[in-house]
Order: structure tokens, then C-alpha cells, then sequence
């Protein structure tokens, strides 16, 4: 148990308070230009929402990838060496990007799709296909083509030329993946493949055609798009009009994705107004009394205005400034409008233990001294956590922190001027006891002669005159009564205790297990046609990962035998991973030294024959970059298996390129997938860094506000326990650690110490003698308030787990732990904590008031009613 000694470290506390009594004194003097001046500001600001079409950003992979991720630098170097010509040489595995692509995935209703009745309405369905055209582009036109023709669809679909009974000559002796006599790699075809002992396909569940369009020109790549745009809009009627029997297909284009993701927005819009409306009731039912006069219905109203206003003028000035405003940032004003209103309750609390019969002047300065550091320290912090995760490398996470963060700024501001001059005049009309509604003068004792109905809605203004403050709430009295005293109790104590360790082991536990990555499927509707097509393809396709380019990046003696050596070592490395078919490696160094020399040959003569290579496989041209002098680059293949989870995308990148550095040669490995892999390398080091940075940095602001050092502790105790209960829970909610939840956590950074930062100053400012005491005393100052906040900021993002959309989903889920789990805290585990471990309490924190000095109180209220002495010795 410490002791009673003191040791104060603030420095700006003080200066502070009296700062804010001044502004409260001010405020409560002249009101209107506070409440007009805002008015003012939000509407010029809020212009700037003329260029919220031209700022919305909803690319995915600049959104949802690192920025400045490896795989995005070895992109540009394959695009420099290795520039592709769609028009004429296309080929798949060679794209340095996904593609410009329609995909249709044909599912058999009975065993297998390879008989003739199935292909009969493939070959309906590829007519169909290519018949589509745009106002101007025919497919023929638009499709990217090698040696003169389209590329195949499908090579099974080619085999047959137009005959679905040629299906049952193929099947003999067709191999599997390796099939056509081992030239053709079937396994991005067929899917769901049963095989003979021999390895020859018996049967395939699914089939996918792959119409690619040409992207390399960008007049080409604009018309590919529109045509297809008209594929999206016409397959349904399409598929409807063949009465396809026998498959039954889901379809998929390169656009589907970022279209079903931008569709999340117009989503989120009626959500949006539905959490206006419930939390402008919550906060007229927490703000409302009996008393006709001492009702705050109007500060409950404006309240919530004001956290609009601070949206308003945030985001109009963010996009005059030309910030990217991306889909995440949707989702702060339902956090805003929760977490806004907060210290609207903290400051109603505070004016109604004022003294009533105060001049309004007196009130709002008392009531701004009594809010200033837990307002300020709890703002403070919040803005700091988003600011702080501003540096994180992905742009969904930037957007939002930056909106977010200078939406608090005005939110404060807002709440302590157009919020402090409602209260204000409100306490004018209560000063006056005039009715909340009619504005009235009514009188302030019940009239016999009047009905029990008049006295019931026309008589207010009654306070209570043992104490000179408002009538105390009964939640108040619940908490100072009732609940405080039964957590002081000895055997509820040890509970608690209790409880923390099993908390703290489940959340530990659920850290370690945590999944990273986000599945690209979440990031479209949940009734979106894209579901069916991810669910097949996850089914039928997912036994053959990406097909991973193996790039040399720079000049090296392929003649020489020990670099050829070295190089087929770093190969057999490569092959050796557990995510690598050794069986589908393509490498034109093999095919070279085995078929065009048997001798070690000189540089004149292993560059000057290559052109004797390109005539057995001509795609190795588009290989090997190279002049009569030196091969400058130069790329290999191999193929990855067993791809499935994000678990092994982050392993196969990781093993891969570890792989890769450790080789001799100077060699990169690259697949289009790999932008977004890079998430998986990202996520952890930035989640962890920007909780570390934040904490820290709340520490010192917590040790140059608050009074006392060990009470700053706490407060980032409680950020450190909150978070790694919500980290370890999203476990068990089956959410991933990704760019969304890293929002989150963002937010639980600057969340969590909210309520532990009200309980631990209303503890350390309370005069009673015995831990206990305080603490009890501590509940009743601020455990409504927070009670109040939780369920205010609750119905805040509530709404959004009706949503049909991932992202506002998983926001509800992490958001819904974080004020569970900060008020859980602040309500139960804190008070307990502080009574065993302790902050010494604190004297005096602010210079007397110039006037009535003897009626001014400490923080973190106006009055202090006698408590009752809890009998048990301090802890």
C-alpha cells in the first residue's frame, strides 16, 4: 500500500483550469457570438463538400496495400525489362498486373462437367460471351490476342472445335495439370478433378472460361472497360435466356471487385441517418428530467448538433485541402457522433452540482474548471492516437486517422463554445425558471388549486437547498449508494481481481491465435454476385496457388559454369519450398543448355544462338531481355500449391523471398498477388509501433496534466489492457488483424483511456481520507457520465452491425469491445485497482476563484455531499 505522500508533476494543469474558468466565465456572459461564430464557420467550411466527388479515392490497392511495399518496386522493374504487347504476345502468367478480364465459372449439377451435353452450352454460353459488344467494340476487337488470334477461353473448349462430342475423345489420355502432352497447364481450367491411378482425368466438378482484353494501350484499356461493364450489366439476362440443364455458372470481371466495394458506400448513407435520430433521443432520455425547468432537452439536442457541426467543418476543410476521402473514413461520423457527445454528458454533470442560485456567469465557470482535465486529457488523447496513426503505410488507415483526428480538434473546440453557450442560455431560462418548451415563467411550488397534471408539467425549478446544487440524479445516488459500496466489499474486491486474470489470460490467448490479411471477399456486399464466384472458386480452385515469376535483375554470366551452378541452386532452392511443385517449373535456362549445346560455350556463342532457342519455345523471348553484349535480366517460373488461407499467402511470401535473398545470384520473386500480400509484412509492425508511439506519447501528456504520476500509469495501463482484450477477442469473433480492424485499434488507442482517465482523476481530486471512500466518492462524481458515454458512443456504431458490408461491420464488432471493455474498466476493474494499489489523493490542483472563493470546490465536482464512511481500513 503507498503511502499518503504526494508527488505532483503536472505543469499545465493549473493554467489550464483557470484558462477554461475564464472561457466558461466568458461564455456564460455573452453567449450569442459563441453560438453564431461556429454557425459561421461550419457553414464557409462545410462548402468544401463541392469537391467530395473529385476527392473520393476508392482504388483498392492503393487503399488496402502498403504504400512503398517490395512488391510494388519489383513491379516496376518487371515493367521496365519485361514490357508485355497484349495486342499481339499476350499471355497470362506473364502479366505484371491481374489483367483486364471477364471470368465465367461453370459448376456441374451432376458429377462431372466434361460430356457432351455440359459442353453443348459451354459452347452456347462462349458464343453468348463473345457476341456482347459495347456501342462501338465487338469482343473480337477488345480481346487480347497472341499470334493474331484471341486468346482460348479455355483450352478444353478450344480442343473440341465447336463439337461437344469431342469432350469424349480427349478424355483417355488427358493428364492432369500438365495436359496436351504436357504444353498446357490445366489446373487455372478445371477444378474439383478426379483422376485414374495413371493420373489421367476421369471427371471436373467446374470449369472456368477466362475472356482477358487488352489493357496495354490506354484507348484499348478504357474501351475494354466499358465492354466489360456491358458483360455485367447483360450476363444475368444472358444466363437466363441459354436454360442452362446441366452447369451452373457465377461470373466475375477485374472490375467486380472495386465496384461491389464502391457500392459499400451508398450502402452505409441510411445507417448513417438512423444513428442521427437514436442518439438524439439517447441523449434527450439522459438529459431529461422531471422538473420542467431543470430539464436539459435542449442541450441534449444541440449536443448532437454540435458534434454534426465538427463533422461538417472537419471534412469541408480537409477536402478543400485536397485530402483523399476513402470508403474507411464513412465511418468516423458514426464514431464522432458517439464519442462527441461524451463531454457533452461530463459537462451537463458538472453544471447541474453547480449552485443554483449562482449567477450564470459563476455556474459556467465552475462548471468549465470542474471539466477541464478530464475533457481536455480524454480529447487529447484521441486526437493523438489518430494523428499518430497517420504514419501508418496504408492509405484507408491514413484517410481515416486524418478526418477522424481533426474532427475531434473541432469537436472539442465546438463543445466548448456553441455546446457551452446552449448550456448557457439554458441556464438563463432556468435562472428565470422559465418552462423547457413554452418558455414560461412557472411557479416553483405546487398550487393546490391547481390539477395534479398542471402541477406535474408547470412547476419546476426545485433544487436541492441542503447542498444549494440541482436534485441529485438518481443513477448518481445508485452508484454512490448502492453500487460503489457493493464493489468495496472485500469478497466482491477478490472477485474482481478474479475476473481480471481470467480476462487478461483469455485475451493473451486470443493475441496469440489472431488471423492477419483481409479476404478481398469481405470487401464486397454480402449479397453480391462476386460471393458465389469467390465460394466455387475457393472450392474447385484453390489446390494451385499464383504462378510466381523468378526475376534475375541483373547482368550475369549464364555461360560461366559456377554461375550457372549458383543459379540452378537458387532455383532448386526455390523448388524445395513446402509451397512449390517442383514437377512445374519453368525455367529457358534448362531448356537451352539441354537442347541447343552439350559443351560449355562462350558468351559470343550462348548469346548469339538464343534465337535457336525462341524456335522451340518462342515464349522465352518475352524472357530474356537482352543485347549481342550481355543478358540483362532474364525471368524463370514456378508454381505455388496449397495457397489457401492467409496464413499461407504470408508464409509462401515470406519463404519465398527469404529464399530469394539468400541466393547468389540477385534475383526478386513477383506475382500480381504479391501487392496485396505485402499486407500480411505490414499490418503487425505498424498495429504495434502506433500503440507503442501513442501510448507513450499519452503518458506525457497524462504526466503534464494530471497530478500525480502514478495515476498517469494507470492510464496507460488501461490502454494497454483494453487493447490487448480487444486484440485478443477479435480472435473469437472470427475478425482478422487487417488495414480495417488496424482502424480499430487506432481508435481503442485513444478510446481506452477515456474512461479510466474520468474514475483515476475523479479518484486522486477526491478529499475523503480512506482508499474506499474515494473510490465510492469517485463512482458517484463520474460513473454516470461514464455509463452514459458508453451507451451513448454504443448506439453511435450499433447501427452499423445491420450492415451488409464487411468493413462497417467489423468496425461495429471492434468498436462494441472497445466501449465494453473501457467501461468495464472504468467501472470495475480501475476503482478496484486503485483502492489495492493506489494514487495518493490530491489537495488542490487550481488557484482559488477571484470570486466566492470559499463556495468553489475541487474537481472533479462543485459539491460534496456527505458520503458515508465505509467501515473497512484503506487497502
Amino acid at each position: 500500500m503507498l503511502g499518503s505522500a504526494t508527488c505532483h508533476t503536472e505543469c499545465l494543469a493549473q493554467p489550464l483550469t483557470r484558462a477554461l474558468r475564464a472561457l466558461g466565465a466568458l461564455v456564460g456572459t455573452h453567449p450569442w457570438p459563441f453560438l453564431l461564430l461556429p454557425l459561421v464557420l461550419s457553414g464557409s467550411l462545410g462548402s468544401g463538400f463541392v469537391f467530395l466527388h473529385s476527392r473520393q479515392n476508392h482504388e483498392l490497392e492503393s487503399q488496402f496495400t502498403p504504400l512503398g511495399g517490395p512488391a510494388k518496386a519489383d513491379r516496376r522493374f518487371i515493367q521496365e525489362h519485361f514490357p508485355t504487347n497484349d495486342a499481339e504476345r499476350f499471355s497470362a502468367p506473364r502479366l505484371t498486373t491481374l489483367g483486364t478480364f471477364a471470368i465465367l465459372l461453370a459448376v456441374a449439377v451432376n458429377a462431372t462437367v466434361l460430356t457432351p451435353v455440359a459442353f453443348a452450352e459451354l459452347l452456347a454460353l462462349d458464343q453468348a460471351v463473345k457476341g456482347l459488344h459495347t456501342t462501338d467494340r465487338t469482343f473480337a476487337q477488345l480481346c487480347a490476342r497472341n499470334y493474331g488470334r484471341c486468346s482460348s477461353p479455355n483450352p478444353l473448349l478450344s480442343a473440341v472445335q465447336g463439337n461437344p462430342g469431342r469432350v469424349k475423345d480427349l478424355m483417355p489420355n488427358l493428364n492432369w495439370p500438365l495436359g496436351f502432352g504436357g504444353h498446357v497447364f490445366l489446373a487455372p481450367f478445371l477444378g474439383g478433378v478426379v483422376l485414374d491411378p495413371e493420373g489421367n482425368i476421369l471427371a471436373a466438378k467446374a470449369l472456368r472460361l477466362l475472356y482477358y482484353l487488352q489493357e496495354d494501350d490506354p484507348l484499348q484499356r478504357e474501351a475494354s472497360e466499358l465492354w466489360l461493364k456491358s458483360f455485367m450489366e447483360h450476363i444475368p439476362d444472358v444466363l437466363g435466356s441459354l436454360n442452362l440443364s446441366s452447369i451452373q455458372v457465377a461470373y466475375f470481371t477485374s472490375l467486380s471487385r472495386q465496384e461491389e466495394f464502391e457500392k459499400n458506400i451508398e450502402a452505409v448513407i441510411p445507417l448513417f441517418s438512423a444513428t442521427y435520430i437514436l442518439t438524439i433521443l439517447f441523449s434527450i432520455i439522459a438529459c431529461a428530467r422531471l422538473d420542467c425547468v431543470r430539464t436539459k432537452v435542449w442541450v441534449a439536442v444541440f449536443g448532437v448538433f454540435s458534434s454534426g457541426l465538427s463533422v461538417l467543418s472537419s471534412f469541408g476543410l480537409l477536402l478543400f485541402c485536397g485530402v483523399p476521402y476513402v470508403i474507411t473514413v464513412s465511418g468516423a461520423p458514426f464514431l464522432i457522433l458517439g464519442i462527441g457527445i461524451d463531454d457533452m454528458f461530463i459537462l451537463v454533470s458538472c453544471w447541474e452540482q453547480t449552485k443554483v442560485k449562482d449567477s450564470v456567469k459563476d455556474r459556467m465557470a465552475d462548471t468549465y474548471a470542474e471539466a477541464a482535465l478530464s475533457v481536455t486529457l480524454t480529447t487529447l488523447t484521441d486526437i493523438l492516437a489518430f494523428y499518430i496513426g497517420i504514419e501508418t503505410p496504408f492509405q484507408s488507415v491514413r484517410s481515416f486517422c486524418i478526418y477522424t483526428g481533426t474532427a475531434f480538434v473541432f469537436c472539442y473546440v465546438y463543445n466548448l463554445t456553441f455546446l457551452g453557450a446552449i448550456l448557457a442560455l439554458n441556464g438563463r431560462r432556468e435562472e428565470s425558471n422559465r418552462h423547457w418548451l413554452t418558455f414560461m415563467k412557472v411557479e416553483t411550488e405546487p398550487q393546490a388549486s391547481r390539477g395534479c397534471a398542471h402541477n406535474r408539467c408547470c412547476v419546476g425549478g426545485s433544487f436541492d437547498e441542503s447542498t444549494g446544487a440541482e436534485i441529485e440524479h438518481p443513477m448518481n445516488g445508485f452508484f454512490r449508494k448502492h453500487y460503489g459500496p457493493f464493489l468495496m466489499h472485500p469478497c466482491i474486491k477478490a472477485l474482481v481481481v478474479i475476473l481480471y486474470l481470467l480476462y487478461l489470460a483469455s485475451s493473451i490467448y486470443g493475441c496469440i491465435f489472431i488471423n492477419q490479411g483481409i479476404d478481398v471477399r469481405n470487401l464486397a456486399n454480402d449479397n453480391s454476385y462476386v460471393i458465389q464466384y469467390y465460394d466455387w472458386e475457393e472450392k474447385y480452385f484453390s489446390e494451385y496457388g499464383p504462378r510466381v515469376m523468378v526475376v534475375v535483375t541483373q547482368s550475369i554470366e549464364y555461360w560461366n559454369s559456377s554461375v550457372s551452378e549458383d543459379l540452378e541452386n537458387c532455383m532448386a532452392s526455390l523448388e524445395n519450398s513446402t509451397y512449390v511443385d517442383i514437377e512445374l517449373s519453368e525455367a529457358w535456362f534448362r531448356i537451352y543448355e539441354t537442347t541447343i549445346f552439350e559443351f560449355e560455350p562462350d558468351k559470343n556463342f550462348y548469346i548469339g544462338n538464343l534465337p535457336d532457342l525462341f524456335n522451340i519455345t518462342p515464349e522465352s523471348q518475352w524472357d530474356i531481355k537482352f543485347s549481342a553484349t550481355e543478358i540483362s535480366a532474364s525471368r524463370f517460373y514456378i508454381q505455388t500449391i496449397n495457397v489457401t488461407t492467409a496464413v499461407d499467402e504470408s508464409n509462401v511470401l515470406s519463404e519465398l523471398r527469404c529464399l530469394a535473398k539468400n541466393c547468389k545470384i540477385p534475383v526478386i520473386v513477383y506475382h500480381p498477388a504479391f501487392i496485396y500480400f505485402d499486407q500480411y509484412h505490414a499490418i503487425i509492425h505498424n498495429a504495434i509501433l502506433n500503440v507503442v508511439v501513442a501510448a507513450a506519447a499519452m503518458l506525457i501528456i497524462s504526466l503534464l496534466l494530471v497530478p500525480n504520476p502514478l495515476c498517469s500509469l494507470w492510464f496507460t495501463f488501461a490502454i494497454a489492457s483494453v487493447i490487448v482484450g480487444v486484440t485478443g477477442f477479435m480472435t473469437y469473433w472470427d475478425i482478422n488483424l487487417d488495414s480495417i480492424s488496424m482502424i480499430d485499434l487506432i481508435i481503442c488507442t485513444g478510446y481506452s483511456v477515456d474512461f479510466s482517465a474520468h474514475i483515476s482523476y475523479a479518484f486522486i481530486s477526491s478529499k475523503e481520507s480512506k482508499m474506499n471512500d474515494k473510490a465510492v466518492e469517485a463512482l458517484y462524481r463520474v460513473g454516470y457520465p461514464i455509463f452514459q458515454g458508453a451507451l451513448s458512443t454504443a448506439m453511435g456504431v450499433v447501427v452499423l452491425s445491420a450492415s451488409f458490408t464487411y468493413i462497417f461491420r467489423t468496425f461495429s464488432k471492434i468498436m462494441f469491445l472497445v466501449i465494453l471493455f473501457g467501461a468495464v474498466h472504468g467501472l470495475i476493474f480501475i476503482p478496484v485497482f486503485l483502492t489495492l494499489f493506489g494514487c495518493p489523493g490530491l489537495q488542490k490542483i487550481r488557484a482559488p476563484a477571484v470570486e466566492k472563493s470559499s463556495e468553489k470546490l475541487y474537481p472533479v465536482n462543485v459539491v460534496t455531499p456527505q458520503l458515508p464512511t465505509l467501515e473497512e481500513n484503506p487497502s
